[in-house]
């Protein structure tokens, strides 16, 4: 089987390959003979009921530097592909919503990964609210009587942006901590929306898990560990990548989330998990499975492909 493919992404020069999912996606792609073609989202247009890109043929190579050709740019109808990969990053902004309702004009009869109406209804700070029994104690605002009220019951937090992604903007607040106010007053001004405040776990310094589900079944995992001088596990700010198997609690976690994945169409799926509490369900552009596999892990890549054929068969 032979598909027509489509992957929209953010601009390909700019990747890091040896971490970046939506390429080990690619190779896998190209590897089995599907067609591959490149656009990024602002080359959409939606003319009448017609959804057009302005797309170009694509090839890749794991060459760090020359990692990729493109051809000339085409006017396609989004209908003639078999597959598009929704793999652009947030900001999760009106843009991006915009983008989703193009994308499910042409869903399912043109097969988007992950489902864009879905995508668009679980924002990843705020889908992960559905299962706050396996969540650390979570508030989501901007009042600060609230915040206040849960800093007084819980101690040290962290407080991070509602649509923020990479570890961009988390700070870990302490129960007498002189800076909150300024960082209020920074949240307040920076950020429209309100705000995560999440319990502290101090057991993030032993990693925050990061486990990649397909279809709605566990496929690969990673720990990353931050560095000593940083709240963060992100590999992107610095964290260590290290193999680990699940413990019973973690595989309890992806069997609770696995029907209502796959009853959403979100076929690729990263939740995060530090010390037995999901703290996140990545669903835009989840990354990790090129460090699962340089660890001796799972072909994630390969079971995803592996899936996407058999729907499309």
């Amino acid at each position: 089987m032979t598909l027509n493919v489509a992957v929209q992404m953010d601009p390909i020069a700019r990747i890091n390959i040896r971490g970046d999912s939506t390429f080990a996606l690619l190779l896998e792609a190209q590897q089995r003979g599907h067609t591959l073609s490149y656009y990024t989202p602002d080359q959409l247009s939606l003319r009448g009921n017609d959804l057009v890109g302005s797309v170009q043929s694509l090839s890749v190579r794991d060459q760090p530097g020359d990692h990729f050709t493109l051809g000339e740019a085409q006017r396609k109808n989004m209908r003639d592909f078999d597959v598009v990969l929704l793999r652009q990053d947030p900001p999760f902004d009106l843009a991006y919503i915009t983008n989703t309702h193009f994308l499910e004009r042409i869903h399912p009869d043109t097969l988007v990964v992950n489902d864009p109406a879905s995508v668009r209804n679980a924002p990843e700070k705020l889908f992960v609210m559905d299962f706050a029994d396996l969540m650390p104690p979570t508030l989501i605002s901007r009042n600060l009587a609230e915040i206040n009220s849960f800093r007084a019951e819980h101690g040290a937090v962290v407080m991070k942006p509602l649509h923020g992604h990479g570890g961009a903007a988390v700070f870990r607040v302490l129960p007498q901590d002189m800076n909150f106010g300024s960082l209020f007053d920074m949240f307040s001004v920076t950020f429209r929306e309100p705000w995560v405040i999440q319990r502290f776990l101090p057991e993030v310094k032993h990693g925050d898990k990061r486990i990649i589900l397909v279809d709605g079944e566990f496929a690969g995992a990673v720990n990353r560990v931050p560095a000593e001088d940083d709240l963060r596990s992100n590999m992107v700010r610095g964290g260590a990548a290290r193999a680990t198997d699940l413990t019973e609690r973690e595989r309890e976690i992806c069997e609770r989330l696995g029907p209502h994945l796959r009853q959403r169409g979100l076929l690729f799926v990263g939740i995060d998990v530090i010390d037995g509490h999901l703290t996140e369900i990545n669903v835009t552009s989840p990354t990790g499975i090129r460090a699962i596999a340089k660890l001796g892990g799972p072909d994630v890549a390969a079971r995803i492909w592996d899936v996407i054929e058999k729907k499309r068969g």
